[in-house]
């Protein structure tokens, strides 16, 4: 996210090699240590005393909260750092809920937000009976993943059951081993080598479109927000790669609620489902970060950044220009990866940062880079679109987190 246009200074802590080291939207760059993330976190906020910490995938979420938690016990030594975290987050207590995909849809389901039946199931005794209730098809979610990667539609008894031991199995060590080579990423290490099993929850199929949110908010209260109707993706269940702008009272209700509900601040990320037959939006899952679509800048009400720098500089709003007036919008990298003669790269609105040529270069290299490593290693064709699904978004906002001081 541009926070630096609106008049923000902005670090980023990322991993060494990142795409965001080519970009001149951030003043400095902190490394990120996958085997002392709490340690690069609490380095760069000492470094760096920002005013505000944007954390941009769940990991980066989850250290934050560690990081809470250790100074929470310190006492007052580390009264700064809990203030800043609960300032740029919300109450970090909701944490939990949010990641436990069941207790989340309850806890939606209790304000009054239109939400899929979701059990967890611990074995595939269990599971069978949950397609009881639920039918088919049915989808199964592992808590803990993003990206699509922790997902999976069954069509039937014997495919459920497959998918469930598929999500519940500790993670791959090749694809541990890719994450710590390629991403510099060593998160999955560790679960990989201790047989670290998944929770696992059965949801009810919502059949529809795709849908999306993102707002900034501040105190409970929603400052901007875009949603969009997903039109294409970079993979059956990966990250959206073209997008149309929509108006849904529903979907921004839901938002509204939760965020009032859990006192969030920063910047989060909805996904729901919008019923083919009755247009109705289905709450399935938040994502407790900034997402990839928080950088596009489409006019007042719209503009996440702004808004955000607004409420915590006290200045009034300064809008950026819109982006465009098309509806769709292309993502770059992702579209182009998907199809590189994808109509919607010339019908819509293509986001390439056309003013990053150095960034652009990164981009195109990261992914050149994964290709040949998935080329040497063998079935490319299954594994390689996950993985860029998984890292698609990286130019925009796939640092470990930002920090902002006005």
């Amino acid at each position: 996210m541009a926070l630096s246009d609106a008049g923000c200074s902005v670090a980023a802590v990322c991993p060494p090699g990142h795409p965001l080291e080519k970009t001149n939207a951030v003043r400095e760059i902190l490394p990120y240590n996958g085997l002392l993330p709490i340690n690069s976190l609490e380095g760069a906020i000492a470094t760096t005393e920002p005013d505000l910490v944007l954390p941009c995938d769940d990991l980066a979420t989850r250290n934050l909260h560690q990081l809470y938690q250790k100074h929470l016990r310190s006492g007052t030594p580390g009264k700064n750092i809990c203030e800043l975290i609960k300032e740029s987050l919300g109450a970090p207590e909701w944490l939990p809920d949010v990641y436990a995909r069941a207790a989340f849809m309850r806890l939606a389901a209790r304000q009054g937000i239109r939400v899929p039946k979701t059990i967890v199931v611990a074995n595939t005794y269990e599971l069978k009976n949950c397609i009881g209730q639920i039918g088919l098809p049915i989808v199964l979610k592992a808590d803990g993943t993003s990206g699509g990667l922790g997902v999976r539609v069954s069509h039937s008894v014997g495919e459920a059951e497959r998918a469930f031991h598929v999500l519940r199995a500790p993670p791959l060590l090749a694809r541990a081993l890719k994450r710590a080579l390629i991403d510099r990423d060593f998160t999955l290490l560790w679960p990989s080598l201790s047989r670290r099993r998944s929770v696992i929850n059965a949801q009810a199929f919502v059949a529809g479109r795709e849908a999306t949110s993102a707002v900034a908010c501040w105190k409970g209260l929603i400052l901007a927000s875009l949603h969009f109707e997903v039109l294409s993706k970079s993979g059956v269940l990966g990250h959206a790669s073209v997008l149309r702008l929509i108006e849904n009272n529903e979907m921004s209700a839901a938002a509204e609620t939760i965020v009032r509900r859990l006192n969030l601040s920063g910047v989060h990320g909805f996904d729901f489902m919008l019923e083919a037959d009755t247009g109705n939006a289905y709450l399935i899952e938040m994502n407790p970060r900034a997402t990839q679509v928080g950088h596009l800048t489409l006019g007042p009400g719209r503009d996440i950044p702004a808004a955000l720098h607004a409420a915590i500089s006290g200045d009034a709003i300064q809008f950026a220009p819109t982006l465009t007036g098309k509806d769709t919008i292309a993502l770059f990298p992702q579209e182009w990866i998907r199809d590189p003669r994808s109509t919607y790269l010339h019908t819509g609105y293509h986001d390439v940062p056309w003013n990053e040529p150095e960034l652009l270069k990164a981009c195109i290299h990261t992914r050149r880079k994964q290709r040949a490593w998935y080329s040497h290693h063998g079935n490319r064709q299954q594994v390689l679109p996950a993985a860029l699904a998984a890292s698609s978004y990286a130019w925009s906002s796939n640092s470990r987190v930002k920090l902002q001081k006005h």
